[in-house]
C-alpha cells in the first residue's frame, strides 16, 4: 500500500510485480490509463496513518527519548494502549 506519489512504473510497480506482490497504489490523476486497485484495502491504510499521527503526538515517542530498543518498544506499547483506551 502506498500513496499516489509512488505511482511510478519502473521504480515501484515493476519491482513489486517481479516479487509477485500486488500494488495497492491509486493512479495519479494525469495517468492516461489508470491502474485498478483494491479500494477497501487502501481505506485501511488511512486508519493506520491516523494511528501513527496520534502516536507521534506523544513527545517521548516522536523524539525517541529511550536509548534502547526494548525501552522504546515498551513506550510504544504503553502509548498505543492509552490511545486505544481513549
Amino acid at each position: 500500500m502506498a500513496d499516489r506519489a509512488y505511482d511510478a512504473d519502473e521504480r515501484v510497480r515493476q519491482r513489486l510485480a517481479k516479487d509477485h506482490c500486488e500494488a495497492v497504489i491509486p493512479s495519479t490523476k494525469n495517468r492516461k490509463t489508470p491502474y485498478a486497485y483494491d479500494r477497501e484495502l487502501y481505506k485501511a491504510r488511512h486508519l493506520i496513518e491516523n494511528f501513527f499521527a496520534k502516536l507521534k503526538q506523544y513527545r517521548g515517542i516522536a523524539t525517541r527519548y529511550d536509548k534502547t530498543a526494548s525501552n522504546f518498544l515498551g513506550a510504544i506499547y504503553l502509548t498505543a494502549s492509552v490511545i486505544w483506551l481513549n
